[in-house]
């Protein structure tokens, strides 16, 4: 295999048990299982580079092996395969016909002995060995349909001396029919397919829900030439730096930057937002998002196959693959746990009759009652269902985990790290103040200021422009407009020579006053910048601008406190005064300031040390290291880098704060779930291996226990489809 990669869409690929499958078998062709990598989500299996030579057609004839099918998979519109209406509908065509041959040999039985007993199975717990023929016949018929997809996985794993799920439920099958409880034996060989039916289900429906989000994006775009013609085109078509036209009422087709228009947009069907947000020119806009009643230009600033929607839908379909802990526990625990129970089996069926003189046909029987009661289908189902619907979930609202490996850690946190610029604050300056001298007015002093910074490209000028904007200030033409480098600038206004600057170039000036200077340095000791503006004759007054705290922000550290988890830090590469005055504004633990990128990563490993469980939220490149040593990383995702995106385990999309604490609720919600689903599985079992034991379970009893049992798990991990937001159950923002 000399190509990067080769992908195949796996037909009946839908849990853990059959990647476990997959991976017994394919591992050894591809050079190991480090060369595999499963989307269940999307049934898809990459084959990654390795040194060895492997043709489709060995993958494929591998796959079928397994009882499954495997197809090559090219992603794109033109290549996608449609399924074959038996892959589609086979399982549920054959489970449904294996139950009316089950109910048509019961019923022909009841008609040819006139008699219940004889028909249901009147000896002992429910045997019965003299059945006609055309009753054996249905039955049998019914036996092969139920398990038509399970036969194939039971000899794989006899071939390969691993026992499973499917070789317990075949020899129980095949034992019941040898000792001729034909009946008994074709119930559990269908209700063991309705089984593996409601499992099928339950990831398709999980797999329904991440699926929209491959609806969000339109099929085309609006391309906007030179002259303003329009052009429709697909999205996949459009370079970066192309200018589109969104119209109200539609989706956004990429991510952009708008450079004409007003108008609100619905973010919920990518950040989880309720309300619309104002966006007007410079803003950013997201691929999927709904546009509202004005119509936008748009500058793109992503190609199709790398905006935040598609990053967010191949991180979700990749999830599933990145398995959790407790995922890995009832792995593990399912290996050691199927050859015990085949052991144990075949102690109950030898060692009563040896010993203590039992009937031997009674003990095989209760053998193998306790070999379909002992089938790990429930408890191998209840922790993969239960983390795919809570990703599910999380991106519903927002919240992007890259895998289940990642769903369990914040439940389990002891404390929090924080960036300060762009995280607990918005990263960018803003007016706090003006402060006009010599009689001037504020409308006078932001006029001014803003006049001459509309030449400048200085970031603190883009605030003053913005704030100037919102205030409906006039901004005038300048003439004569100098950089002075490193100080400020200058320019005629009105005829009359303006400058603006900063402490440095208006002592250079000689225009200062000690109270100005007294003031000034207030200002600076608090965090505050400042921009001063005068002429020739005296000082006009000052703009003060800061970065300012989000306003979520406070909530989110009392609500994280409340949740138990302290202390709660903040590591900032800004100065101690401004650290400090953020962090008593936003309520955290600890400070520490001064730090560059290295000594964040310093500070992330003390506090792993001490409390072990630490995440680390930050937006930045300087923060991709720390959040990688961190025990958890979370991205502010809107305004985050690409690098941090990269580097986190958990995104944030609408850069909301208020989304942590839901974070940790909906983990722990999670963890709760997947510990009930794993004891009350287990407690099933314990209960009825305890009744079989005595004699009072049957067969189709145990199987019928197993299947509820499994039911139960599936519904009880869909649940978390429909997460918790502040006490009550919240719909999908994208029906908003």
């Amino acid at each position: 295999m000399h190509s990067d990669k080769m992908q195949f869409k796996i037909a009946g690929m839908d849990c853990a048990e059959e990647v476990s499958v997959l991976k017994r078998e394919l591992g050894p062709i591809v050079g190991g299982e480090r060369n595999l990598s499963f989307d269940v989500l999307n049934e898809i299996l990459t084959i990654s580079c390795c040194s060895i030579e492997v043709l489709p057609e060995t993958i494929q004839t591998a796959v079928a092996r397994t009882g499954m099918a495997a197809v090559v998979w090219r992603s794109g519109p033109k290549t996608v395969q449609q399924a074959t209406l038996f892959e589609r509908w086979g399982r549920t065509l054959l489970t449904a016909i294996s139950g009316l041959l089950t109910l048509a040999g019961f019923a022909t039985h009841l008609v040819m002995t006139q008699s219940v007993q004889e028909a249901i199975g009147s000896e002992g717990m429910g045997l019965t060995h003299q059945i006609p023929l055309p009753v054996g016949i249905l039955y049998g018929l019914g036996i092969l349909t139920g398990a038509w997809f399970v036969l194939p996985r039971a000899f794989l794993a006899i071939r390969r001396f691993q026992p499973d799920m499917n070789l317990l439920m075949t020899i129980s099958v095949v034992g019941a029919a040898a000792i001729g409880d034909w009946f008994e034996a074709s119930t559990v060989a269908f209700l063991f397919s309705v089984s593996l039916l409601l499992e099928k289900w339950s990831v398709g429906h999980a797999r329904r829900a991440v699926e929209t989000l491959l609806d969000l994006t339109p099929p085309m775009a609006r391309l906007l030439d030179s002259h303003g013609h329009q052009k429709e085109v697909g999205p996949d078509q459009v370079p970066i730096g192309s200018k589109l036209l969104v119209k109200p009422g539609e989706r956004f087709p990429l991510d952009g930057r708008v450079t004409q228009g007003n108008s609100y947009v619905n973010q919920a069907p990518m950040t989880g937002e309720s309300l619309p947000i104002a966006k007007s020119v410079g803003d950013t806009v997201f691929a999927g998002t709904i546009n509202g009643d004005g119509a936008l230009e748009i500058q793109s600033t992503k190609t199709a196959g790398t905006t935040t929607l598609a990053h967010l839908i191949q991180m979700v379909s990749e999830a599933q693959s990145r398995r959790s802990h407790s995922e890995q526990w009832v792995e593990r625990f399912a290996r050691i746990y199927t050859p015990l129970v085949l052991a144990l089996a075949l102690a109950i069926f030898v060692i009563p009759p040896i010993v203590f003189g039992g009937n031997w046909h009674d003990w095989f029987y209760r053998s193998l009652v306790l070999l379909v009661i002992a089938c790990p289908c429930a408890l191998v189902i209840s922790t993969p269902v239960s983390i795919v619907a809570a990703i599910a979930a999380a991106a519903r609202q927002g919240v992007l985990i890259k895998g289940g490996a990642f769903i369990e850690l914040p439940g389990r946190l002891k404390a929090i790290a924080f960036d300060k610029t762009g995280t607990l604050t918005h990263g960018k300056p803003s007016v706090v103040s003006m402060v006009p001298l010599n009689g001037h007015s504020e409308e006078e002093l932001l006029e001014r200021v803003s006049s001459l910074e509309s030449r400048s490209e200085h970031p603190l000028g883009n605030s003053i422009l913005v704030h100037a904007k919102a205030k409906n200030i006039q901004i005038r033409e300048v003439e004569d407009f100098q950089i002075i480098p490193g100080k400020g600038a200058t320019a005629r206004l009105d005829g009359k020579v303006f400058w603006l600057g900063s402490r440095r170039y208006l002592e250079e000036r000689g225009q200062a006053t000690e109270e100005l200077l007294v003031n000034l340095d207030s200002l600076s000791q608090q965090g505050v910048t400042f921009v001063v503006v005068g002429n020739e004759h005296h000082i006009c007054g000052y703009v003060a601008l800061s970065d300012t705290v989000r306003p979520d922000a406070l909530n989110a550290v009392r609500e994280l406190r409340d949740l138990g988890i302290t202390p709660i830090v903040m590591l900032t590469g800004d100065n101690v005064a401004t650290a400090r005055m953020i962090a008593q504004a936003v309520g955290v633990d600890e400070v520490q300031a001064d730090l560059l990128p290295a000594e964040k990563v310093t500070a992330i490993e003390s506090l792993v040390s001490r409390y072990h469980s630490v995440a680390m939220v930050g937006d930045g490149v300087n923060d991709a290291p720390a959040m990688a040593r961190s025990s958890l990383g979370i991205a502010m995702g809107a305004a985050g880098s690409d690098t941090a995106l990269e580097t986190a385990d958990i995104a944030l999309m609408s850069d909301d704060l208020s989304r942590l604490p839901w974070l940790v609720r909906h983990s722990r919600r999670t963890l709760d779930i997947i510990r009930t689903n794993i004891i009350f599985a287990l407690g099933i079992k314990i209960l009825f291996v305890i009744l079989t034991l005595f004699g009072f379970a049957s067969l189709w009893a145990a199987i019928a226990a197993d299947m509820g049992a499994s039911l139960l798990v599936i519904f009880n991990g869909l649940r978390l489809l429909n997460p918790i937001v502040d006490g009550q159950s919240r719909a999908n923002p994208k029906e908003i």
